[in-house]
């Protein structure tokens, strides 16, 4: 390229803006607000009046899905660009364009593209950073769940082992009253601590499944039979709800190894969910993927869907959004406490057009 000559006073002066520029990039870098498209639209802006003819210049940058320009690019152009690339991966680009009708491509300088690539590598600087930093906050956040997750584990396990003798005395002592007492109050009484101390013995157990308390024994089955046989007693449950259900899955023979009895437990708190957030005449899908490793259940209800703000929460124990007595907050604690044992994963998607799908992920060998 030919380049224009221009006079020594011109270059200094270009010179002070470039340095004038490569500060204001890097305060505007510093003073990232959380907002990438704010910060690169300013970097636009400092970029437009850094160049030779700022009036003619239309300066356009393109990271990820991000797009920003100065102002309209002109239809013929010259430019000068430069890749935005992090760890070794090409993510977008800085231009600089002039219109044809104005200028020539002499016009650009060598200094120009010393400085646009300047700028294109302390962006790509920022974002490594701050994936970085984001990385970071996360394993941070996910070691401390994790250790509050064991810490509350030791604890409702030996809750869980306290809480069991007596809970057996009530519940033996109300039935013998049950039965051998004449009085219609009294079986009535009886009767309702019956039903109490039965509702607290399932508490417990989810507690014991929560805190990995309770013995597996993983053997290799066919993963659709359990799943039928679920389906089979949760009918009453569709029914009463007034809700139907489709089952598919991609392999009928499609064997696995696993804890029948926590895949059951998995399945039926899962659904048992689904059908409580579900409107009546809607249905529920479950769907059984598979690879060559791994199956995916999947369990779609057309309900009102997850608040954003509880996603990250709902996993955590004795966390509800049901009403007092109606849930113990352990449901999906149990779930994710069950999946994590068999190395799995559960995951969480928004149903289109309303609704929500959980995703179990489970390896086919154990």
């Amino acid at each position: 390229m030919i380049q224009e000559s221009i006079s020594i006073e011109e270059k200094l002066n270009e010179r002070i803006k470039e340095l004038s520029c490569l500060y204001q990039v890097s305060t505007a870098i510093r003073e990232y607000n959380g907002s990438y498209q704010d910060t690169l639209g300013t970097i636009v802006q400092i970029l437009k009046n850094a160049w030779r003819f700022p009036e003619l210049a239309t300066v356009e940058i393109q990271y990820e899905d991000c797009h920003l320009t100065s102002n309209p690019i002109p239809s013929k152009a010259y430019s000068q660009k430069s890749i935005i690339q992090t760890s070794e991966k090409p993510m977008g680009f800085i231009k600089v364009h002039y219109p044809a009708s104005d200028l020539s491509k002499a016009h650009f300088l060598v200094e120009e593209q010393r400085l646009l690539d300047k700028i294109a590598y302390e962006i790509a600087l920022f974002f490594e950073r701050q994936t970085i930093k984001t990385q970071e906050e996360l394993l941070k956040k996910t070691a401390q769940r994790n250790d509050r997750l064991s810490i509350l584990g030791e604890i409702t396990a030996g809750i869980a082992h306290e809480l069991n003798t007596p809970l057996g005395n009530i519940l033996g002592f109300a039935e013998f009253i049950e039965e051998k007492s004449k009085g219609a109050q009294i079986k009535r009484d009886a009767q309702k601590i019956i039903k109490s101390a039965m509702y607290s013995r399932e508490v417990v157990k989810k507690l014991m499944f929560f805190s990995c308390d309770m013995p597996q024994d993983i053997k290799q089955i066919e993963i659709k039979p359990v799943i039928s046989q679920a389906l089979s007693l949760l009918k009453p449950n569709f029914k009463k709800a007034n809700i139907k259900f489709e089952f598919l899955i991609d392999d009928p023979g499609l064997k696995a190894q696993v804890d029948p009895i926590q895949l059951t437990q998995v399945f039926f708190n899962l659904v048992i969910n689904a059908i409580y957030y579900s409107p009546e005449n809607s249905k529920i899908v479950i769907a059984i993927h598979n690879t060559k490793t791994h199956y995916t259940i999947e369990i779609a209800d057309t309900g009102k869907g997850i608040d954003p703000e509880v996603k990250d929460k709902i996993f955590e124990p004795f966390y509800t959004t049901k009403p007092l007595g109606e849930g113990s907050g352990l449901g999906l604690s149990v779930v994710h406490g069950i999946i994590k044992s068999h190395r799995g994963e559960i995951s969480i998607a928004d149903n289109v057009p309303n609704g929500t799908i959980f995703k179990v992920q489970l390896p086919l060998k154990f």
